[in-house]
């Protein structure tokens, strides 16, 4: 996306009378990655620039090209939860393919494959069936790359995690809408979370911050509302935080051995691991 794309959502959020933090709320986001969308530190998908624009409430031509956005009002939260129920018109249990370039694509193939260390940009040029100068014409290095990937991991993430959560009427489900999502993606997305579990260690200085961040967000998330469960007394656990910790590493661990050939479906495991959660925190009876 050009840099007056970025200068374009920076805008239409001033204009709309809406901070960094609220516009991150709204998102499930990071505050540090609304800043980074921003300044231009991080990639626009066209996904992104949908839901952007549906939580500004404005036209989603006003966020390209640096058109003058066009205020059409806050709307309520009814409008809010639409807004991150969907990647395009997509409802957050359902997973189209991705849009990604052929650059990324051969990326996420060889950082699954050889680890992002055993990767380089002349193999990924090959990989592509590009010139390593085309490929260096789209991304400036390995790290790009990564950061790119991850990115996209993160933002899919928090969208359909903040969408899953909408849809509970109580704490209880919640938890369980927030981890059937989480086993949702981290069996659907397989390729994606694998990197995302295995790599950040390959991230560097503020990448590396950042995206912990942002992951960190959605730990939280999860245990807001576990701990909330446990102050009603639907959830019974004496553990709250430690609990939360093993549901999550229980989800992004699929990524390592869930098959799409094998016996179970994303949706059968992604049921599974909501009552393994449940048990695991001791729900009460009813």
């Amino acid at each position: 996306m050009a840099s007056d794309t970025h200068e374009s959502i920076r805008s239409a959020r001033r204009a709309a009378g809406v901070s960094q933090r609220e516009l991150a709320r709204r998102l499930g986001l990071s505050t540090a990655t609304i800043s980074a969308i921003e300044s231009g530190k991080t990639g626009v998908s066209v996904e992104r620039l949908r839901v952007l624009a549906d939580a500004l409430h404005v036209d989603v031509r006003d966020l390209v090209g640096g058109a003058e956005p066009v205020g059409r009002g806050r709307g309520s939260d009814a409008g809010v939860r639409a807004a991150v129920r969907r990647d395009g018109a997509r409802h957050w249990r359902e997973f189209p393919p991705l849009s990604i370039d052929p650059v990324l694509d051969a990326a996420i193939e060889s950082f699954v494959e050889t680890g992002y260390h055993g990767a380089t940009m002349r193999s990924l040029a090959h990989r592509a069936r590009m010139s390593v100068p085309g490929v260096y014409h789209r991304y400036r290095d390995k790290q790009e790359l990564l950061v790119r990937v991850l990115d996209i991991t993160m933002d899919e993430l928090h969208w359909r995690v903040a969408a899953a959560r909408a849809d509970g009427a109580t704490s209880v489900e919640r938890v369980a809408l927030i981890v059937e999502a989480l086993a949702l993606y981290h069996t659907h997305r397989r390729a994606l979370a694998f990197i995302g579990a295995s790599e950040m260690r390959s991230l560097k200085g503020e990448n590396r911050r950042r995206i912990t961040h942002s992951r960190n967000e959605i730990q939280y998330l999860l245990d807001e509302e576990i701990a909330a469960a446990v102050a009603e007394g639907t959830l019974r656990t004496e553990h709250p935080r430690d609990a939360g910790r093993a549901i999550a590493t229980m989800c992004t661990s699929l990524s390592q051995w869930f098959r799409i050939d094998g016996p179970s479906t994303p949706e059968q495991i992604a049921r599974e691991y909501s009552e393994f959660a449940l048990d695991l925190l001791r729900k009460t009876p009813g």
